[in-house]
């Protein structure tokens, strides 16, 4: 014998609500990017306003590339995180922040294989920039048998 369980229509519409708003929210710690091609390179550019330039990381394989980075929150100080030391002397308090701090990761893959050694990636005025050269692919190789 099946037995059905009731649920409410109103428990069903909050349940895809908080679906949705995490999704939302995960999608908005993204940073924008652009990805660009031309005959002999890939062209990324990510916005990433905040960020200073040691927290990025950029890492390459054959055919991706993966750049994460972390927004530091400029309240969190030493200051701040020991206990029974709250707001420091003339710091003023945060009422109300939308900033998005926190790490995050992304990938991008291409259609082509990349030349690793050639890569080179700048962060000029809160955009990263990274230039990654197409490898020179060659259609056939000649195998020689033995025997």
């Amino acid at each position: 014998m099946m037995s059905l369980r009731s649920t409410s229509p109103i428990a069903i519409f909050d349940r895809l609500e908080q679906q949705l708003q995490h999704q939302l929210q995960s999608a908005e710690r993204l940073p924008a990017a652009e990805l660009r091609e031309d005959g002999e390179r890939y062209e990324l550019m990510l916005e990433l306003p905040g960020v200073q330039r040691d927290a990025i990381d950029v890492q390459a394989t054959d055919r991706s590339l993966v750049v994460s980075a972390e927004r530091r929150n400029p309240s969190d100080t030493e200051a701040a995180c020991e206990p029974g030391k709250g707001q420091a002397a003339g710091q003023d308090a945060v009422i109300l922040s939308e900033f998005r701090y926190g790490t995050w990761g992304r990938s991008f893959r291409f259609p082509q294989a990349i030349q690793r050694d050639g890569i080179s990636a700048i962060y000029r005025d809160g955009v990263l920039t990274v230039v990654a050269p197409k490898a020179q692919s060659v259609t056939s190789v000649a195998v020689q048998v033995a025997g």
